[in-house]
């Protein structure tokens, strides 16, 4: 058995029909950046894999099965390179506030410490307002994000997409959902920056048009996806403009162990082959994580429900990819999908 034929999108086709997640974003206009925030309503379990040449990361050593941590408090997707990393610092102080995060002892006087890791892309050459100094804008937007996080949220041109390009088109965030037959739930949010391209060459088909529910991206269907070896279409071509990266998140409801959840972000890496043409190249720094909220068992055959869990991500990434390029509005000089 892989997908079940009555497998369908969520109630919003957001990675938040995951029962137990919510996601914050904030962006700021003038330096054509942003931040998204995967937020659990409790501590969950968490796992990353790393495909890309170039990765800006941070705490994903934590993750490794073997570590004392199990759990994360919040995710972290962000522009702004190496500056985006300090998105997670004002995550971090949120919930710590709130008394958030892990603790091997609790004392009066002694703060948790939330476990907040995260992964950045590189928009800091889009034309935006750099002239930051000292105080780059991603400590205020990942508190502004991580205090704006809900059910609801802005896909295309928001939050971690927003200053993103996927190949020479606008990038942006994009997000979808599958609720099985049987209620497994699996949700994908991703801010597509990509070097690849999101279409076949010649033509609007997205590469993921196979995987497409309900013509969640123009349902234009597969009969234009063709392309000879060499040819990348939109891809970023100029070799001035190989900064890159796509980042991204999928969750389950399905209780997962620390190992299992790294199988599954393994697996859902597939989803970004599917959808962009080339994928992992030395100059994009593509990561995935993998959440589990823990609300619904395993069940008895944990390696065959594992398996679907791994493939209905990736066909869940694929789709968040195309949502998010559709979605996406350009700006002056930059087109967009809907401008092909």
């Amino acid at each position: 058995m892989t997908e079940r034929p009555d497998a369908a999108p969520g109630l919003r086709n957001l990675i938040t029909d995951v029962p137990g997640l919510q996601i914050g974003q904030a962006q700021d206009v003038a330096a054509r950046t942003g931040v998204t925030v995967i937020l659990p309503d409790n501590r969950a379990v968490a796992s990353c894999d790393v495909r890309g040449g170039g990765p800006g990361t941070r705490e994903t050593d934590a993750l490794n099965p073997e570590n004392l941590v199990d759990a994360v408090d919040a995710i972290v997707l962000a522009g702004g390179s190496v500056y985006g990393l300090a998105a997670a610092d004002g995550v971090t102080a949120w919930l710590g506030a709130r008394g958030r995060g892990y603790g091997l002892v609790t004392r009066p006087g002694v703060p948790p410490s939330p476990v907040v890791p995260a992964a950045i892309l590189y928009d800091v050459a889009n034309g935006g307002d750099r002239d930051w100094g000292e105080e780059p804008p991603y400590r205020r937007l990942g508190r502004e994000a991580v205090a704006a996080a809900g059910l609801e949220f802005d896909l295309g041109t928001a939050g971690a997409g927003y200053g993103a390009m996927a190949g020479s088109l606008k990038g942006g965030t994009g997000s979808a959902s599958v609720v099985a037959a049987d209620g497994l739930t699996v949700g994908a949010i991703v801010a597509v920056n990509s070097f690849g391209a999101v279409t076949a060459p010649g033509g609007r088909a997205f590469w993921a048009a196979p995987y497409e529910l309900a013509g969640e991206f123009g349902g234009l269907g597969a009969g234009g996806l063709a392309a000879g070896p060499d040819d990348w279409g939109l891809a970023k071509a100029d070799p001035q403009q190989r900064m890159n990266t796509t980042i991204a998140c999928v969750a389950t409801d399905v209780v997962l162990t620390p190992a299992q959840a790294r199988r599954v972000a393994i697996m859902a890496q597939d989803g970004l082959a599917r959808a962009i043409r080339p994928i992992h190249a030395p100059f994009d720094g593509d990561v995935v994580f993998a959440l589990s909220t823990g609300r619904r068992p395993m069940g008895a055959d944990a390696n065959f429900t594992l398996a679907r869990i791994g493939a209905l991500a990736a066909d869940c990434l694929a789709r968040a990819v195309a949502r998010g390029v559709h979605a996406a509005t350009p700006w002056p000089g930059v087109r967009a999908w809907r401008d092909l």
